[in-house]
């Protein structure tokens, strides 16, 4: 099934999953599905080995979610590390393993790792891949703007070409404003922009984690949020339970708002997903 078909019933949730690192034992991330699953998923997306690696297991943790857990996966393909030759490879193993759904991306950076430069934006991709397959294409989007991009006005000009070039439904970056996103929503349709959008929800649960991801996305903390951190940061049984505490309320703000879908960023971490599913599942079962 294509995931974009989806949208027509009900509110979607998703979860996010990655490969283990190599130095952690590979039946974790099926250990770790294996608990998702119980809290059903519309579909589970699969991030993608870094720099390109010709051994990334995305495809095949796909194919285990897909045809033994029987739910919809994603697979994650980002460009900048991939020649034509090798993206062609990977459209042929997805199709091989019955995955109807992959996320186009241009990819992070890797100073070790030159790129390919076959593909320069992620609606080259998107653009190769719509030609080449008759697969959903999902793309990426930034309520906070992309780091690179200058403001927001380039921002959705550069998403509109990758909508038009193919992709019919989108998932945001993690935010922590919901207003960010609602105004950011509101420019998409401005634009002419009117495939559905997932929300992409982080819970944080210590404060390295939101560190790193600041210094990822740049993603803006609201000072609501700042103070939560900062009084539970020395407490992180309180501190975990505080940052599900602050995603629930985003996604019960953002389902009374009409949001689309919900995309759980899990972090590969089964507690933060049940806590958060068992908060807000009702909101979810309306066409079930």
């Amino acid at each position: 099934m294509k995931t974009n078909d989806l949208f027509k019933l009900k509110p979607v949730l998703s979860f996010e999953v990655f490969p283990p690192k190599s130095t952690t034992p590979v039946e974790s991330i099926y250990n770790t599905i294996d608990e998702l699953k119980n809290y059903k998923p519309d579909f589970i997306s699969v991030t993608y080995g870094a720099g390109g690696s010709a051994n990334n297991a995305t495809i095949d943790i796909c194919d285990a979610i897909k045809n033994k857990c029987g739910i919809e996966a994603v697979a994650h393909l980002p460009c900048i590390n991939l020649t034509k030759e090798r993206a062609m490879q990977e459209l042929e193993r997805l199709k091989a393993a019955g995955i109807h759904n992959v996320l186009a991306l241009r990819g992070d950076i890797n100073p070790d790792v030159e790129p390919k430069h076959e593909f320069q934006h992620a609606s080259d991709l998107v653009s190769f891949i719509k030609e080449n397959s008759d697969l959903n294409i999902i793309g990426a989007c930034y309520p906070e703007t992309h780091p690179e991009s200058d403001n927001m006005i380039d921002e959705i000009k550069h998403l509109k070409i990758k909508v038009d070039a193919g992709c019919s439904q989108l998932i945001t970056q993690l935010f922590f404003d919901n207003d960010d996103f609602y105004q950011f929503y509101e420019k998409t349709r401005i634009a002419g922009i009117n495939v559905p959008i997932e929300a992409g929800i982080m819970p944080v649960t210590n404060t390295r984690q939101i560190q790193r991801m600041v210094a990822i996305t740049h993603a803006k903390l609201p000072r609501k949020f700042v103070k939560i951190m900062e009084k539970y940061e020395n407490d992180p049984v309180a501190l975990r339970d505080a940052g599900i505490a602050y995603a629930v309320s985003q996604i019960v703000d953002l389902i009374a708002n009409d949001v689309e879908g919900i995309h759980l960023y899990t972090m590969n971490n089964p507690y933060i997903a049940s806590k958060i599913c068992k908060a807000v599942q009702t909101l979810f079962a309306v066409g079930d």
